[in-house]
């Protein structure tokens, strides 16, 4: 077993409330292949532990006794529809709610004992803009760090980092609401970074941005993440948690259903997918799922999805002269590679676009190492 022990410089970490910015030891060992959720564990640290979480709304259970890890340094999403007990974990997460059942570890605090060293250890950037229009972007800073009692000259020169490090040194002293929306959310980021958090939750950080923001944006995340914060991320775009992700869990009815990173979870799902418009759905399903190159059919939100395990090129044309054999009309097809999109369709049954965006992982098996 071989053991890299490395210093990290300090952190300028990221958004909502705290950065880790002391010197961090990280130790990487080998790799050990866990079977559940498709994982590849490196022994760092946990900066996240969750063990048999429940919680209840009156009668109903909105999370049913879930259990997951990040890992320190890590960016770490976690998906899911509306309705799937994805909003109650986070409000948990970050103290919103309490602990009703089960175990939580963030940053080495329990977070049914010692809430308050929990929130001084983790930032949160809202979906939902919350910055005082009529503040600057100076002033903005000033008020977050008096807040939490930073001292005079600690507090001026952390100032002067983040609005270097979110690239607003000419905003200075303009007041907010004169900000373009790309603007504010790097402040809003740079905002949480004040405090340097050891886990930062970003909810839907980059909706309603452009293309070229949101690609601007994603560049401060990574810089952050690259300095040492770990990322705790909800989206529902599917391309931006596949190319930044190391981790995925999916939660749906208040379980987690899949969990992984991005390239596992879309190799699990076959070789090709393949979407048909039918005239009969329900009779080319029964019709498929006879062939051996088809490992699953769903319906999906036009027509079938249908997962095979070879070249989609070549069994294309299978698929549809069985389904005209069978007197089934083909309305349209499309062949495509697996993408998140499809992970998530082919878990929760739902485009995420479609089953809507809440506002405001990984199953460890306990065993030794």
């Amino acid at each position: 077993m071989v053991i890299n022990l490395f210093v990290m410089k300090p952190a300028l970490g990221r958004d909502l409330s705290h950065a880790i910015g002391c010197l961090r030891l990280k130790l990487d060992i080998d790799s050990q292949q866990y079977k559940t959720g498709l994982r590849t564990i490196k022994t760092m640290e946990n900066i996240i532990e969750v063990n048999g979480l429940e919680y209840s709304y009156g009668n109903f259970k909105a999370v049913d006794g879930i259990s997951f890890f990040v890992r320190e340094g890590e960016i770490f999403s976690f998906l899911g529809p509306n309705g799937a007990g994805k909003s109650t974990v986070i409000n948990i997460l970050t103290t919103l709610l309490p602990v009703q059942k089960g175990s939580v570890i963030i940053a080495g605090y329990d977070l049914a004992t010692q809430p308050e060293q929990v929130r001084r250890s983790i930032g949160i950037v809202f979906q939902d803009e919350t910055l005082d229009r009529d503040l600057t972007v100076k002033e903005t800073l000033e008020l977050h760090g008096r807040i939490y009692s930073m001292q005079r000259d600690e507090r001026r020169r952390r100032i002067d980092e983040i609005i270097k490090l979110v690239e607003l040194e000419d905003k200075r002293d303009v007041r907010t609401r004169n900000l373009s929306g790309g603007m504010k959310r790097r402040l809003e980021i740079g905002r949480g970074l004040m405090t340097r958090p050891k886990v930062l939750f970003l909810d839907e950080p980059t909706i309603g941005l452009d293309t070229q923001t949101r690609r601007r944006l994603w560049d401060y995340i990574k810089l952050v993440n690259d300095s040492g914060t770990t990322i705790f991320l909800t989206t529902h775009y599917m391309d931006e948690a596949d190319q930044v992700s190391d981790w995925i869990d999916i939660v749906d009815h208040g379980k987690i259903i899949a969990s992984g990173n991005p390239a596992k979870l879309k190799n699990a799902l076959g070789r090709d997918m393949i979407y048909l418009e039918t005239s009969d759905d329900e009779a080319s399903m029964n019709m498929l799922k006879g062939l051996k190159a088809v490992m699953d059919v769903k319906v999906a939100a036009h027509g079938l999805a249908v997962t095979i395990n070879t070249d989609g090129t070549h069994c294309l044309p299978l698929i549809m002269n069985r389904l005209r054999d069978g007197g089934i009309r083909i309305i349209g097809a499309n062949l495509k590679k697996p993408t998140l999109d499809d992970v998530f369709v082919h878990y929760t049954g739902r485009d995420i676009r479609n089953a809507g965006v809440e506002k405001l992982h990984r199953i460890q098996p306990r065993r030794s190492r």
